[in-house]
């Protein structure tokens, strides 16, 4: 009889995720009457994808905003990948993290076993199988997820820029043509561009996504990977116009520190600038940028001076970001009083504030993260007085 191999953790649930969840779950209840929050009324829109946007989705749920996400459709990585290449199915991988991030109850076992990796099924997320077997039952990705949300007892929507089944292609700040997300997030040189194709003759936007951006009054880039995960929506025809036409303010929530190679080195006002050659020119309100210390202008010219970057074995691109944390070569995003007074002068408000979660340092603190944005929420309605 051959022998059956057995797994030492069959079912696997990210306890980083569950845990930053929980601690705005206080904030979520902490009003008996929902329209006691402080942007009870207002509706809001994240646009990103992995493991970022669902951060944003909580954080903006535990302020009373009426939340939507319009998630990227690029991913090609991991078991959403194997699923794309073997049963022709659209990208369930961040769809299936936003959707879990607007669950009303995390505690819930159908919530728990939703979004756990499965290594008995070659380590596929329950949830990425669910979406793609009711995307072929239904024959429809969108009745797909809205079936999703009502199990999951959603707060909120969440909407696919495309149902086109697009490639993400990158251009490295080096000349190199890197073909695929999973690739080109793990680049050993920062990304300059990116672009998307498809198969079809031309991508179509989803069109419920661009009205749930219109209609927001306030719309949130990320935190989240700059060129695979917030710009890949923005290729999407009609998307940047729908921005535009929105009456809503415009918030980039920058990563706390660099963990992969598409942004490796990029400071705070290249991130801003990418965005902006992107199609946001002149369309962003607000950017909000970690630092532990306040932003103050430098005592002397040498103090503008960076390491160089590609000499320093401290800073040098590890082969995993399991093997930056272990060597805890995190390297913060940076930010200087002339980037920042460089950014201003094109209209945008640059926020500063202590970000970091003290546990997992290149991730947002959520209660950081909830008072940044009540501030956002502030401005914003100082700024329409």
């Amino acid at each position: 009889m051959a022998s059956k191999m057995k797994f030492d953790k069959p079912f696997k649930v990210d306890a980083s995720t569950t845990s930053a969840f929980s601690a705005l779950e206080l904030e979520l209840g902490a009003a008996d009457d929902s329209t006691a929050l402080p942007a009870a009324g207002l509706r809001a829109v994240v646009i990103g994808g992995g493991t970022g946007a669902p951060m944003s989705i909580r954080t903006l749920l535990s302020l009373g905003f009426e939340t939507s996400a319009v998630v990227a459709m690029a991913d090609d990585g991991g078991s959403t990948g194997a699923l794309r290449e073997e049963a022709n199915v659209t990208a369930p991988g961040d769809i299936r993290k936003c959707l879990v991030a607007f669950a009303r109850n995390q505690s819930d076992p159908f919530v728990r076993a939703f979004k756990c990796r499965i290594a008995v099924a070659r380590d596929h997320a329950l949830g990425n199988l669910m979406l793609a077997a009711l995307e072929d039952a239904c024959a429809s990705f969108p009745e797909a997820i809205a079936i999703c949300e009502r199990l999951l007892d959603a707060q909120g929507h969440v909407y696919p820029s495309t149902l086109d089944h697009v490639t993400l292609r990158a251009r490295t700040r080096d000349g190199e043509l890197l073909v695929g997300q999973a690739t080109a997030c793990k680049s050993k040189t920062a990304l300059e561009t990116v672009e998307l194709v498809s198969e079809a003759e031309a991508i179509e936007p989803y069109e419920p996504a661009l009205e749930a951006i219109r209609s927001a009054d306030l719309i949130v880039l990320g935190p989240g990977s700059l060129f695979t995960s917030i710009i890949p929506n923005l290729l999407v025809p009609g998307v940047v116009e729908a921005i535009a036409q929105s009456r809503g303010s415009v918030l980039f929530v920058c990563s706390v520190a660099d963990v992969q190679g598409e942004t490796w080195g990029l400071t705070a006002r290249e991130h801003f600038d990418a965005l902006e050659a992107h199609g946001l020119a002149h369309l962003i309100d607000y950017v909000l940028v970690h630092s532990p210390e306040p932003i103050r202008p430098v005592a002397s010219p040498s103090e503008h001076v960076l390491r160089d970057l590609s000499t320093s074995d401290e800073f040098a691109v590890p082969s995993s970001e399991e093997g930056l944390l272990h060597a805890k070569r995190v390297r913060p995003i940076v930010l200087t009083y002339d980037d920042m007074a460089a950014i201003q002068t094109g209209g945008p408000v640059v926020i500063v504030r202590d970000l970091a979660d003290a546990e997992q340092p290149t991730w947002h603190s959520p209660k950081s993260l909830r008072d940044a944005f009540l501030g956002v929420v502030k401005l914003c309605r100082s700024r329409q007085k």
